[in-house]
Parts: structure tokens; C-alpha cells; sequence
């Protein structure tokens, strides 16, 4: 199929449209652009087709498609709910882990699934790469001359307490190597359910908080997880620990964070996520001499698009057996 953006014909209105772009008996549509299309049209099934939506027209989804890939509208209103929606739509696939950045309506499909472990890897690598960053002194220790005086005082992640809230994929993939540098590892998870890594220790927020050395913050934003990190909970800290969030900034009380900081509760903080995203100039974390501030960035380092192509396709195979599909989303929940 040649590549080619999904119009809506003229006349019609909202995003129920006809379209005679294919004969396929399963039409998946999709907002990834024209590289993804080309990647992915010679891997399908015979009886599936794609249809690229054009930017302009991202929810104008055409009558006749099963299914929908969507992407985060980041950095921009949230889009209105279209005519008709969700048509004929079985399925909605996100590209992204956490779906807090759609629009509720977008449950009205009969599932969403999301990218939830396409960059675990990754994610825990940065989570690792801060840990030993803070332990290390990196860039501190870095001569640009002689040295002079008494080289900085280093430590080791090797004795030290991880604390993982959440224990999802991300959590499974930072303890397995947190645990190869000889970490203890806690863990807060929302279930009962055993721990999924052998070692690790299931335990509440307030004893994994008062135990940990690091804190990695690895929980998508729901209802419940918003402000998790809070003034009452940074008072439970163990004094002197170090924060790292990787997944989203509305969990952490920005306003208790630098409370926290200024006390000495908090006494590093790496964040690659913030509330808002960017935050505004001048905002005090940016200057603050023992937070470091990422770009949204944590996720990168393995070939992205290879990875959500993958797990698409893997689902595709699920929804055209008429299997469950993977990483669905609980609407109730927002995970």
C-alpha cells in the first residue's frame, strides 16, 4: 500500500466517515505518520490495511476501521469528542505507558490498550544511570586541572535501600538491576498480589519511605496517585534521601518537594518529569543546586519505533484471534 494521509471526504461531518481506501476486511487506523506506515504495511496480514490520519484530522477516524493507534495529544488542548465516536471501533491502541494525557471519552471504546513495557528497559536504565550519578559524584569528581585539596567522598549502591513505588513492568526491569549491584529493594504496589521479583520486598508507603536511600517514583497519574508524594509524605522519609520520577510529575507535590528540600528531607532530586511539563522560567527546582531536571527524556536510548511496532503487532495477532489483548487499560483506574 502506498502511503498516504487519511482524509475526511468532503461533506461529511465529525469523524464517522466512509472511505473506499481499501478492500481489507480489518482497516486499522492510525496517527504515526508516514515512516511508521512503511515500516509496518509490508508486516500485516493479507486482510489488514492502515489508514494514516493527517494531523489536521487525527480523530476524524473513517466508519469502516476496527481499530485506532493514537498518540498523546501532548503540548496541546485536548481534543473534542467527535461525532459518533467511537463508531465502529473494537480496539484503541496507545503508543504511550500512561493514558493520562487522553481525553475520558476515549474509554468509550470497547478496549484501550497502552505501550506499558515497550521502554522498561530503558527506563530503568536512567533510573540506575541517577542512582550511581548521586553515589558516584558524577560530574563532581571530574578534574579539569590538578587536583586540588581533598578529592569529594564517594559512595556505593552496594548496602544501600531502593525503594520502587509501583512494580509494574518499569519496576520489574529497575529491581532486577538494582539487585545485580547488590540494592535491597522495596516495593509499593496498589495489589495484594505477591512480589513479582524474587527478593523484593512488598511493603506500605510510609516503612518504604522511612527505610530508603533512593526512591524511584515508577507510577502512572490517576486519581489516586496524584500528589501521592505529598508534605505528610516526605515527612516519613528517611532524612537525606534521594528522589528520582521517571514517570509522572503530578504524583509528587511540587510545593512539598521544595519543602522537603530545603529541610534536608529530600537530598537529591532527579526528576525527568515535572507538573507542569516544562515547568515555567524562572520556577526554583531549575536553580536549586541538588535537584537535576531531564527533559522528558528517560524513555529513550533503544530503537522506540522497533519496539512499538513489535508489541502492535503482537496485539494484532491477539485481536484478529479474537484473544485478550495486552496491557489493556482499566478506565475506572486510568492503568
Amino acid at each position: 500500500m502506498i502511503f498516504r494521509e487519511y482524509e475526511p471526504p468532503c461533506g461529511t461531518q465529525g469523524g464517522m466517515t466512509r472511505s473506499s481506501a481499501t478492500t481489507s476486511s480489518i482497516l486499522v487506523a492510525h496517527q504515526l505518520g508516514e515512516r511508521f506506515h512503511a515500516d509496518v504495511t509490508p508486516l500485516l496480514p493479507p486482510d489488514v490495511a492502515l489508514a494514516a490520519l493527517s494531523p489536521a484530522n487525527f480523530w476524524d477516524v473513517p466508519n469502516e476501521a476496527q481499530a485506532l493507534i493514537a498518540i498523546p495529544p501532548r503540548g496541546i488542548a485536548r481534543p473534542e469528542k467527535p461525532s459518533g465516536w467511537p463508531g465502529n471501533l473494537r480496539w484503541v491502541q496507545t503508543v504511550s505507558a500512561g493514558v493520562d494525557e487522553f481525553p475520558r471519552w476515549i474509554f468509550d471504546a470497547p478496549v484501550v490498550t497502552c505501550g506499558r513495557g515497550a521502554t522498561s528497559v530503558p527506563l530503568a536504565e536512567f533510573v540506575i544511570a541517577s542512582l550511581l550519578t548521586l553515589e558516584k559524584r558524577f560530574p563532581e569528581i571530574w578534574l579539569a586541572g590538578p587536583p586540588n585539596g581533598a578529592p569529594p567522598e564517594i559512595g556505593a549502591l552496594f548496602g544501600k535501600t531502593l525503594g520502587l513505588l509501583g512494580v509494574g513492568s518499569i519496576g520489574i526491569e529497575v529491581a532486577k538491576r538494582a539487585q545485580a549491584f547488590g540494592l535491597r529493594v522495596l516495593a509499593h504496589r496498589r495489589t495484594d498480589a505477591p512480589s513479582p521479583v524474587p527478593g523484593v520486598e512488598l511493603t506500605e508507603l510510609e516503612p518504604l519511605l522511612a527505610q530508603s536511600d533512593h526512591v524511584a517514583v515508577l507510577l502512572p497519574l490517576t486519581a489516586r496517585t496524584r500528589h501521592l508524594l505529598d508534605a505528610r509524605a516526605f515527612e516519613a522519609l528517611k532524612p537525606g534521601a534521594h528522589l528520582v520520577n521517571i514517570s509522572r510529575g503530578g504524583v509528587v507535590d511540587h510545593a512539598a518537594l521544595l519543602a522537603a528540600l530545603e529541610t534536608g528531607r529530600v537530598g537529591f532530586a532527579t526528576l525527568d518529569v515535572t507538573e507542569p511539563e516544562p515547568l515555567p522560567a524562572g520556577h526554583p527546582l531549575y536553580a536549586h543546586p541538588r535537584v537535576r531536571i531531564s527533559p522528558h527524556v528517560a524513555y529513550g536510548g533503544l530503537p522506540l519505533r522497533e519496539l512499538l511496532v513489535r508489541q502492535f503487532l503482537a496485539n494484532l495477532a491477539r485481536f484478529l484471534a479474537g484473544e485478550p489483548l495486552a496491557e489493556q487499560v482499566r478506565p475506572e483506574i486510568g492503568y
